[in-house]
């Protein structure tokens, strides 16, 4: 039972999420709904204007949301990345017992990464992220025994925000192809895309089996606005692809075939982790054996689930109660 059959690379974070407004943003010369990189004494300044709010705390980070949920959710999954040996740190691997991930989290002598999550109330996020000990993850971390074992590989793009993170990404991905393991790419962020638009073409011909990304991150990639050409292009370099729209639901791709899977009508209270639910029921649902359009439902699903509290993981209970009436 300690052998995953999803083996996930993130950067475990602990996201600390603050309440504000558009004003907000601007006073602190910051854009709207993107993942900025910060060092320590930013994060401090922003903390500072702060000052009177009240921030929550959670164990967070893109992929390690997807997998924490995809281990309540009923699929043996493996997180590794870098954490400190902190209390931020020490709340982290506490987080992913409780959610029974299967341990592989690797502890140096530095700051647990964190990130400030601005949520204006129109529910949209603007991330500000320290990394901390994450961006020192290297090939060396990863437990390729355990890999060996798994069906799939996943990983998001934020990853390619260090040299070492890339260079252990990269490895997962040659081990993988070899090993027949399906692999699982979010590319995670427009600002990430733009950063690394040339390299993530490549590995999306050459590598992935299984894509995630939005109608934002697709026009970068792919010099367009309009998501059907992206989809038709994906469509003849991936196996499987899961074009997040937002508030008009996803479009599922498998070979030439083009499916909308319709969202419901709900009230947006936080988007936080709405991509992060998705990818963790789609992927669920395919390690079950369910059908790319199926994965699509639940993962959209899941999705506007989250969205309608504040954060982006669910409390434990509510998780098993989604397990229970979609699995």
């Amino acid at each position: 039972m300690n052998e995953p059959i999803l083996f996930g690379i993130g950067n475990p974070l602990i996201d600390i999420i603050v309440k504000a407004k558009d004003i907000d943003l601007n006073n602190l010369g910051l854009d709207k709904g993107v993942m900025h990189l910060v060092d320590e004494k930013r994060q401090k300044e922003i903390l500072s204007y702060f000052r009177e709010l009240t921030p929550i705390y959670h164990p967070g980070g893109s992929a390690p949301n997807t997998l924490l949920a995809c281990s309540a959710l009923g699929i043996r999954s493996l997180i590794t990345g870098k954490i400190g040996n902190d209390n931020f740190g020490d709340t982290y691997i506490n987080q992913t017992k409780k959610f029974g991930v299967i341990p592989a989290l690797v502890q140096g002598q530095g700051p647990t990464g964190s990130s400030i999550i601005i949520v204006t109330p129109d529910g949209e996020r603007t991330m500000n992220t320290h990394l901390g000990m994450c961006q020192d993850f290297s090939e060396d971390d990863i437990d390729i025994e355990k890999l060996s074992k798994s069906k799939f590989l996943y990983f998001t793009g934020y990853m390619w925000d260090t040299e070492s993170q890339k260079t252990a990404i990269k490895t997962a991905i040659n081990f993988s192809k070899e090993n027949n393991i399906k692999i699982i790419f979010d590319v995670a962020d427009p600002f990430v895309v733009k950063r690394n638009k040339e390299e993530f073409l490549k590995i999306i011909e050459e590598d992935i089996d299984i894509l995630f990304a939005n109608k934002s991150e697709l026009a970068i990639l792919f010099n367009t606005e309009d998501y059907n050409i992206s989809a038709m292009t994906l469509g003849k370099i991936v196996k499987i692809a899961a074009i997040k729209l937002g508030g008009k639901g996803s479009i599922i791709v498998e070979k030439n075939t083009q499916t909308l899977v319709p969202p419901r009508e709900v009230s947006a209270k936080d988007s936080t982790g709405a991509g992060d639910m998705y990818a963790a029921g789609f992927i669920s649902s395919l390690c079950r054996g369910l059908e790319p359009i199926e994965a699509g439902r639940i993962g959209g699903f899941i999705a506007e689930e989250i969205i309608q509290q504040t954060g982006a993981q669910f409390n434990l209970n509510k998780i098993k109660e989604l397990r229970l009436s979609l699995f």
